[in-house]
């Protein structure tokens, strides 16, 4: 009989995979994406002092799409490059959190990018 994969769990095992390789400081921060079924949420953390420094999310009254699709990942991505704008933050490592660079995901860190912010 074949087992069903636990998605979850593996998307839980390729963040950690890649959270061994990458970390935020307060020069450069990791920028964190997570994706439900609903919304998209993102954070600008320092992994040094343990700090959000800037969060953005389709929760957000800027945002006027309401849903987890590229649409809505675009919007996040220009709001969270503004917001770390405005507080100084120009480089970042994107941490795409264990999920597939493509669509949504892609779609959140090209707006970002041509928001301001490097990685």
């Amino acid at each position: 009989m074949v087992k069903k994969t636990n998605r979850k769990a593996e998307r839980v095992r390729r963040h950690i995979r890649v959270r061994r390789k990458i970390s935020g400081t307060s020069e450069c921060p990791r920028l964190c994406v997570f994706r439900s079924n609903s919304n998209v949420y993102v954070q600008i953390i320092d992994d040094v002092k343990q700090t959000t420094l800037v969060a953005a999310s389709t929760l957000d009254k800027e945002v006027k799409t309401k849903h987890s699709n590229v649409e809505a990942a675009k919007e996040v991505g220009a709001l969270i490059a503004k917001r770390a704008l405005e507080k100084n933050i120009k480089t970042v490592v994107f941490d795409r959190g264990g999920y597939v660079y493509h669509g949504v995901v892609k779609a959140l860190a090209d707006a970002a990018r041509e928001g301001g912010l490097e990685f």
